[in-house]
């Protein structure tokens, strides 16, 4: 159900929906110069809604790393280990990051007595969860979804504060909407906390600085996990209708990475559609968490990506109907994290539901696959590296005849409107004549990405490749 705020159930002209990223909302001075205070003043400076994420690293040091996997604060519960002392620790390590910002004006004392007062609280409600757990009466996964929640929060909650803060010695009237009902026990779902905290704030005289978190009767991280920030943004979008939402990110969405390529050989996108950005998820370049797009997508709101260090730059837009005037491919992209999965069994050919039963099993262990090509006898399906389950090999294993895998990369060409003919004969020469050998290569027939499985040591190459023969 969407709920929608009264005061703002028709698309206002004037409000827009932005969210700041972790690695953004670490460099707040450029926050502030390049996206609060440039070219604005007076009245100009209201009608937005910020939605922040903690500062760069701090939820790693809450959950676990997000990209080693490194425990944090959680997993010291969740393996019944003493999480006093790291607790101790990140307090230490915000009261750091407090200090750092006192040149931008954030007064200390009140910022290291408000996160204090957050740990102890968030340590009571811990202790209370690892007592449950250790009685062996109630379900584990509950309790610690519960744990994984209430850590989450403290990051969000931790930046939205010192965010206004600073902004109100600065004397911007900014309002703090602190959406982790840390101290509310009223059973509201996430559109209904959005609705009761907005509702009564005239958005035309002020800035609303909100956590990325947001707590439900539903569990935001139970689905979404750490793209909720995202989630969080995109609901209040729908619930206030605004004229725009915006992401601010470190880079540009560009046609290619342009530490491989060099930035004199590509450039920023300047428009496209959700279902390119769909694409681009799914391969790990997110200019939106996809579970994030759908409800901006289907109502209709324009998203746009702005890069928070060249703020003249109108960015990229996202909007559900855009169609590239020229046929060409808007973006190289790809991955070198993923696994191919090859299952062979002479019995396949002419069987209805040998693919159900390999998909049935891949559903048994929560993967998901972002490639799949078939022929007679067999069915290869690349999942990314970090899903890879050898439970999942050893159980294909017993119901087929060889089941192979390995490690590689995946090239892709995406695209609004790039069907054109030789384009798939184009970008295989070119892989060929930089010697890379093609393992799979395929298409949906709307032919929005065209994606090449190659070894993982030529990711960089074909890459280079395939944008210099596009260009």
């Amino acid at each position: 159900m969407i709920i929608l705020i009264s005061a703002q159930s028709v698309r206002s002209k004037m409000l827009t929906v932005e969210k700041i990223g972790g690695t953004s909302m670490t460099a707040l001075n450029d926050v502030i110069n390049n996206i609060i205070l440039f070219n604005r003043s007076g009245k100009e400076l209201y009608n937005r809604i910020f939605v922040v994420s903690a500062f760069s690293g701090v939820t790693n040091l809450l959950l676990e790393n997000k990209k080693t996997g490194e425990p944090g604060v959680y997993h010291k519960l969740a393996n019944f280990k003493d999480f006093h002392k790291p607790l101790k620790d990140l307090t230490t390590r915000l009261k750091e990051i407090n200090k750092s910002y006192q040149g931008l004006g954030l007064n200390i004392e009140i910022a290291d007595q408000f996160i204090e007062t957050r740990i102890n609280d968030a340590q009571t409600y811990l202790e209370n969860l690892s007592n449950i757990l250790a009685s062996g009466y109630v379900n584990k996964e509950n309790i610690l979804q519960a744990a994984r929640e209430i850590l989450a929060s403290i990051g969000e909650t931790h930046s939205a504060f010192n965010f206004t803060n600073i902004l109100q010695n600065k004397g911007i009237n900014a309002t703090l909407v602190d959406l982790s009902g840390f101290h509310d026990h009223r059973s509201f779902t996430i559109d209904q906390r959005i609705k009761h905290d907005l509702e009564d704030i005239k958005f035309d005289e002020t800035i609303c600085i909100v956590t990325g978190y947001a707590k439900g009767t539903e569990g935001i991280m139970r689905e979404f996990d750490r793209g909720y920030s995202e989630v969080t943004f995109s609901k209040i979008a729908v619930a206030v209708k605004p004229e725009e939402a915006i992401i601010h990110k470190e880079y540009h969405l560009c046609t290619a990475d342009p530490v491989l390529v060099g930035v004199e050989n590509c450039y920023p996108v300047g428009n496209t559609n959700y279902d390119v950005a769909d694409q681009l998820a799914d391969v790990g370049m997110e200019a939106i968490h996809p579970k994030a797009s759908k409800p901006l997508e289907i109502n209709d709101i324009n998203l746009r990506i702005k890069n928070t260090f060249d703020p003249e730059h109108p960015g990229t837009l996202i909007t559900r109907e855009y169609i590239c005037e020229h046929k060409r491919v808007e973006v190289i992209t790809g991955t070198d994290k993923v696994m191919i999965i090859d299952i062979y069994d002479p019995s396949m050919v002419g069987t209805p539901g040998s693919d159900l039963q390999i998909m049935q099993l891949f559903y048994n262990h929560g993967i998901s696959y972002n490639f799949k090509a078939t022929n007679a006898n067999s069915i290869s399906i690349v999942i990314w590296e970090k899903d890879f389950d050898k439970k999942l090999i050893h159980e294909l294993e017993e119901n087929f005849e060889k089941v192979t895998y390995e490690k590689a990369a995946m090239v892709c060409l995406i695209g609004s409107n790039m069907d054109r003919p030789g384009l798939l004969a184009k970008s295989a020469s070119a892989l060929a004549e930089n010697g890379i050998n093609i393992k799979s290569a395929g298409f949906a027939l709307r032919k929005v990405n065209i994606q090449f499985l190659i070894a993982r040591e030529d990711f960089n190459t074909a890459v280079i490749a395939l944008n210099k023969a596009m260009s």
